[in-house]
């Protein structure tokens, strides 16, 4: 029987309104599993029912073997033995630090500001932050802090809604990867729901999708990413080239050329999806090359975005590629360019929902 996080067929309606559609997936021991969705997607309210706040009107949970839920039949918030934490990060203004970690203790723990000082260690904060009161300290150590109260009490699971939304971009990466290492040292179980692509990929071992309150896919960030499982769910996952394209065994010819498939039992017209890191930018021809007209550059600071136009049988097509920025051409010059690795493809038929090529 399996110890992590078991939900099948979760469902759950406000009224007339369908906010999750029989939603099912696994997150093994001492995994992190994130659940990327935009705003409405049905992700707080996943979190909600796990936590059990709320309860589904169908579907199963199951925690380390115990059943949490069976439709509208649930175990109590306070029995499920879960750690929450919230998007502001929620501590106690009127307790210190030590006091806020150890808030969901025994009375006797309290006092003896049990696992205080093992937390701060994990989250990489001083132990002088112990009697401090929560406002004197920034906005990602008070998450910190945040994390180290979920997990005092030992939890089976933690739950992580949106943790890092309300931090500036640079402290955002410092205090996620500070909140990862802490929870692969604690050997901690759980889910991350959040709308940040990059947050999603970066730290769970798998990414689910919600999309309209509907399971799109799960599987590993690398997967999700490389070979997602529809068009539409290409272009919400990163940036996507799309190109129309015939695909004939095992390769696909399109205005990028001759390329090899991901899928090789695709066959007919299709649409090709590649992402704009796999186009190779050379100031010269080379052999497999195709010429491009640059039409605009945007400088990121590390890497840039070229807009480019590609001819195909004297029609332009539009493409993007992104390049390391210490080599940025000019408006209007010519390069060439050539895809690396494979390439993924949907039927015509199922793509007419995304724009592009």
């Amino acid at each position: 029987m399996s110890q992590g996080l078991e939900i099948s067929g979760l469902t759950k309606s406000f009224g007339a309104t369908p906010v999750l559609r029989d939603v099912s997936f696994t997150v093994p021991p001492g995994s992190l599993t994130a659940i990327l969705g935009a705003s409405g997607s049905g992700k707080t309210t996943l979190l909600r029912l796990i936590a059990g706040f709320e309860a589904p009107d169908a579907g199963e949970i199951r925690l380390a073997g115990s059943r949490l839920a069976q439709g509208p039949k649930i175990m109590p918030a306070e029995c499920r033995a879960i750690g929450y934490v919230a998007q502001e990060g929620a501590l106690f203004p009127h307790l210190s630090v030590a006091d806020n970690i150890t808030f969901g203790l025994s009375r006797a723990e309290r006092k003896a500001r049990h696992r205080v000082a093992e937390l701060l260690a994990l989250l990489d904060l001083p132990l002088s932050f112990a009697d401090r009161a929560p406002q004197a300290l920034s906005g990602g150590q008070q998450q910190r802090v945040a994390l180290a109260r979920a997990l005092a009490p030992n939890p089976k699971l933690v739950l992580l809604d949106e943790p890092f939304s309300a931090l500036d971009v640079g402290l955002r990466a410092e205090t996620r990867q500070a909140v990862a290492a802490a929870l692969r040292a604690a050997n901690a179980t759980a889910i991350l729901v959040t709308h940040d692509q990059e947050e999603a990929l970066s730290m769970g071992s798998e990414v689910g999708v919600l999309q309209a309150g509907a399971l799109a896919q799960i599987s590993r960030p690398e997967s999700l990413y490389r070979r997602p499982a529809s068009a539409a769910l290409a272009a919400f996952v990163g940036d996507a080239v799309f190109l129309p394209g015939i695909a004939r065994a095992g390769q696909v010819s399109c205005a990028l050329g001759t390329l090899t498939l991901a899928d090789p039992a695709l066959q007919g017209e299709v649409r090709v999806m590649l992402r704009p890191e796999q186009i190779g930018v050379f100031p010269q021809n080379l052999p497999g090359g195709v010429a491009a007209r640059v039409r605009d550059v945007k400088f990121y600071g590390h890497d840039a975005m070229l807009q480019l136009a590609v001819n195909e049988a004297g029609q332009e097509r539009d493409v993007t590629a992104r390049i390391f920025s210490r080599f940025l051409p000019p408006t209007g010059a010519q390069l060439w360019l050539l895809v690396e690795g494979e390439v993924a493809a949907f039927p015509q038929h199922a793509a007419q929902d995304v724009q592009g090529g």
